[in-house]
């Protein structure tokens, strides 16, 4: 029997899309014949039976990863120290570009004054772009010139993200955003775009390396989504982000990765609930 962890209710918009994601999944496990049940998470729940497979968001997966590690209870999720890299902006842009792979140039919003406008502002610590900005001119607001913000050049280009699991690589998506246009929360999960499949398939291929080698570079440890940017003139192939605890739902940009990619979504699912791979 998997256990699906799924969060409290909180007004969070956060907590309601991943509430519903387990909910999912929980359904999907069943349907191909891996009994499963919901449950609430709470450390003391989780020691209990099987390692559970963890569906919560990013600000409470890192703490419950941190939490469950330190308890010495096994998990299915991402290892709290592969969360811990990726999640920090700064730090996983850092481990990739000194295992050169290209990023866009990236400072602490507290020290960039060599950067020039336009700029992409970004908490450093977060998920899903919520708090994301585009600076067009003038400076950086003084609240935010801090350690806790990034700032990084801003790139016009195509957008592209890639799904993982256990190293094997899903075909690459194109998001379907007007040039310029920030993949914003909202458009995340208000007005998605629409994701194709990348055609063209040498660019298909470096993407898929690359994120191989991002994903050895922050030690990741289970599913993960790569996102970069290809930028327009220049044909430079940038990472952005790798979410190490993605949504992995059927209508997950994670599973379509995949699917494209010609792995099924019986098969993924048993890949993200392998017991053998639990923390």
């Amino acid at each position: 029997m998997i256990r699906v962890l799924y969060e409290r209710w909180r007004p969070s918009p956060l907590a309601w899309i991943h509430r519903a994601e387990a909910r999912s999944v929980a359904a999907e496990l069943a349907r191909f014949g891996m009994p499963s049940r919901l449950q609430r998470f709470d450390a003391a729940a989780s020691s209990a039976g099987g390692p559970p497979l963890l569906r919560l968001s990013d600000p409470v997966m890192f703490e419950a990863t941190k939490a469950l590690t330190s308890a010495g209870i096994r998990y299915l999720g991402p290892g709290a120290a592969a969360m811990g890299r990726c999640y920090d902006k700064l730090e996983a842009t850092q481990a990739a570009h000194a295992n050169r792979i290209d990023c866009p140039d990236t400072w602490l919003a507290s020290d960039a004054g060599r950067a020039a406008f336009p700029l992409i502002l970004k908490p450093r610590r977060g998920s899903d772009s919520i708090g994301v900005r585009v600076l067009q001119d003038g400076a950086i607001p003084d609240r935010l010139r801090n350690a806790e913000y990034i700032v990084q050049r801003f790139v016009r280009g195509t957008e592209i993200t890639v799904g993982l699991v256990n190293e094997q690589v899903g075909h690459p998506l194109r998001i379907r955003l007007p040039e310029g246009v920030p993949y914003s929360f909202a458009r995340k999960y208000l007005a998605p775009p629409r994701r194709h499949p990348l055609d063209d398939e040498a660019l298909a291929a470096r993407v898929r390396g690359d994120a191989i080698r991002i994903a050895r570079a922050l030690g990741v440890d289970w599913a993960a989504r790569v996102d970069f940017i290809h930028e327009s003139g220049s044909g430079r192939l940038m990472f952005l982000e790798c979410d190490v605890a993605p949504l992995i739902g059927s209508a997950s940009a994670f599973a379509a990765s995949l699917s494209a990619g010609g792995t099924s979504r019986q098969d993924q699912l048993r890949m993200v609930a392998d017991e053998a791979r639990a923390h």
